[in-house]
């Protein structure tokens, strides 16, 4: 399955999608595949400031547990309740209902620095 085009990635898997203002963040098909069933997703840093690089949480399957990054600055103003309640959205649907979390960015700019849905599709397949 090839990665959305409407989005940018990161090497730590997670997508970034630019939509009215917002950035939604979550995590790539390539690393839920590699994870399995995920069973527990813990969002820590739920609102307020971040910068790019840092972790807002971690994600938890049967193999292993994940940090998961934010690749842009901005202020998160959203978290997705329904992954939080049911991990099990994000093995079904991660690139549209299993979303993690929404950040309003001070920089889009930074978006391009992220590598391309061809580009991290050919480093992880």
């Amino acid at each position: 399955m090839a990665s959305p085009h409407d989005r940018k990635y990161l090497q730590t898997h997670e997508w970034h999608k630019p939509e009215d203002g917002l950035v939604t963040i979550g995590l790539s098909k390539f690393a839920v595949d590699e994870l399995t069933d995920i069973t527990y997703v813990d969002v820590a840093k739920t609102q307020g400031p971040i910068k790019a690089g840092e972790s807002f949480g971690e994600i938890e399957s049967v193999k292993a547990t994940s940090d998961m990054y934010c690749g842009i600055d901005g202020v998160i103003v959203e978290v997705n309740q329904l992954v939080i309640d049911d991990p099990s959205i994000i093995n079904q649907d991660p690139f549209e209902r299993g979303w993690l979390i929404k950040v309003e960015p001070t920089d889009t700019a930074q978006l391009d620095a992220m590598m391309t849905a061809a580009k991290y599709d050919q480093e992880n397949h």
